[in-house]
């Protein structure tokens, strides 16, 4: 299902449905992190999360005229994921603010080597950043959006139960982690 303007609900539809619907909704994003180290955090999107993130936003902002709730529809509703990929918003996550600083200075070019290597398979790396560049010659951002475009042959094996690997191969944040099961099973319905 993709989002649309006839499926976002009023403000005050959407305070009733928060109330009721908050936490399975959170369990959803919880079930779709994935962290890779102590520092990366991938929260992989669904058509659910960024139609939570687009009602959150208007909710917030009390947004409720059509062009503006266009806007934020079109800023979201492209990180769904279309059948043949998984989109993940890359979160780089320090809590200290001086630690943060280093560590994104360093990390430049961090969103180009984060990969998906499903076993047998040559490892697909993210395309990031579709939507506008994120860096500088100082700083990588905190936030990267990222798409793994996966072809016919590997999103069967994904979808079989082949062992899927989420890693990164930057000089300073080089480390791997199997994607957890239960996991894995709620990033496969996005391969349908």
């Amino acid at each position: 299902m993709s989002i649309t303007r006839d499926n976002i609900m009023t403000l005050e539809a959407y305070s009733k449905y928060r109330k009721e619907h908050k936490p399975q909704i959170m369990a959803h994003r919880q079930l779709r992190s994935v962290h890779l180290g102590e520092h990366v955090n991938m929260q992989f999107e669904s058509e659910l999360t960024m139609r939570y993130q687009i009602q959150e936003m208007l909710r917030l902002e009390k947004i409720f005229e059509e062009e503006a709730i266009q806007d934020e529809i079109n800023t979201y509703a492209p990180l769904v994921p279309n059948g043949s990929n998984w989109k993940a918003t890359m979160l780089i996550e320090y809590p200290d603010v001086e630690e943060r600083k280093i560590a994104l200075a360093k990390l430049i070019g961090i969103e180009d080597k984060i990969y998906i290597e499903v076993e047998g398979f040559k490892r697909v790396y993210a395309i990031s950043d579709e939507d506008l560049e994120r860096e500088t010659a100082e700083k990588t951002s905190a936030v990267h959006f990222c798409r793994f475009e996966f072809n016919e042959a590997t999103r069967k094996a994904i979808k079989y139960g082949a062992k899927v690997t989420l890693g990164c191969d930057h000089p300073n944040y080089n480390m791997s982690t199997v994607i957890p099961l239960n996991q894995l099973e709620s990033l496969r319905e996005d391969l349908n």
